[in-house]
């Protein structure tokens, strides 16, 4: 969710029954609006998905040969009209604006649009962003563009789409979201859970101990107070992660040395990554032996480190 208005929005992913789901679908994104804004002309407020460019290569865009896509989703609100959303290149100097009519309020309802292959602009093909899904919950007019045609210009949403930002109180769900190459939308596309997780770890892994003792990674001591340890990833990442998130407490963790498991004084800290594994810094009291192995631990049951390579 981008957001650059001054309205203040609550969202949220929610499971079960507060809604009935359409089609199978356990969970949808819900988007409550908590003020009043009327968006000035470069204002957004958005939902935005990137995908990588590995997973859009074979649309050929930019080329003679761009082919068709087509978007299928469910959605929900309590206020009807046209809405809209925009699909865009990385540089944000390509974008197609579309719109979609909501009948009923407060009522899921089936959406499909079909998206003309661009022959225009760079896409990226690569592990950046080959394109962004964007729907517009509130767009100012420097952002809004024709429906239905590709702009060379940087649009979010179509000319006068519905803003759900604009009323108070205003809610909008939207759940079963899919792009696929062709010109018509088949079912929705339901992974198995460990595919699914899989793909996911591409773009975040965090490894959370789950029980006091476990290892995180095996390493050596550099000095009687610090070592490092190489923390393994669970799949291949996108990207090279180039930070750390853990708990946030230094006891939280500890160092295993063979003859006793000292409890960090200070957070581990980020060395460096491959797309495979990190190198983490970690701080111990004066116990250490330098250039014997060590075992990066937990001391309790929710330590964790976190990893990035999301676009």
């Amino acid at each position: 969710y981008f957001v650059s208005a001054s309205n203040v929005i609550s969202y949220r992913r929610t499971y079960g029954t507060t809604l009935e789901t359409p089609e199978g679908h356990t969970s949808y994104i819900r988007i409550s609006n908590l003020s009043n804004t009327v968006a000035a002309a470069t204002d957004y407020s958005t939902i935005v998905t990137a995908i990588e460019g590995f997973d859009f290569y074979d649309s050929f865009f930019g080329g003679v040969y761009g082919v068709p896509f087509v978007l299928s989703f469910w959605v929900r609100s309590s206020l009807t009209g046209t809405f809209g959303g925009a699909i865009e290149n990385n540089a944000n100097n390509r974008s197609y604006p579309f719109s979609y009519t909501i009948s009923s309020a407060n009522t899921f309802e089936y959406k499909t649009i079909t998206i003309a292959g661009d022959t225009t602009g760079t896409w990226l093909t690569t592990n950046g962003t080959g394109i962004n899904l964007t729907f517009g919950l509130g767009i100012g007019s420097s952002l809004s563009g024709t429906a239905g045609a590709w702009a060379g210009a940087n649009y979010y949403s179509a000319t006068g789409a519905t803003s759900v930002v604009g009323t108070n109180g205003a809610t909008f769900y939207i759940t079963g979201v899919q792009l696929e190459k062709g010109s018509t939308a088949t079912s929705f596309d339901y992974r198995p859970y460990g595919t699914e997780l899989a793909l996911c770890q591409r773009y975040y892994c965090r490894i959370t101990a789950n029980a006091i003792g476990n290892r995180f990674g095996v390493g050596i001591a550099g000095t009687t107070t610090s070592g490092n340890a190489l923390v393994p990833f669970k799949a291949t990442m996108r990207a090279n992660p180039t930070a750390l998130e853990q708990s946030g407490t230094a006891s939280d963790y500890s160092l295993g040395t063979g003859t006793g498991t000292p409890a960090c004084t200070s957070v581990p800290t980020f060395s460096s990554a491959t797309l495979e594994s990190a190198l983490l810094d970690f701080t111990v009291s004066a116990v250490l032996t330098a250039n014997n192995p060590v075992m990066a631990r937990a001391n309790v049951a929710t330590a964790y480190l976190g990893f990035s390579a999301e676009l």
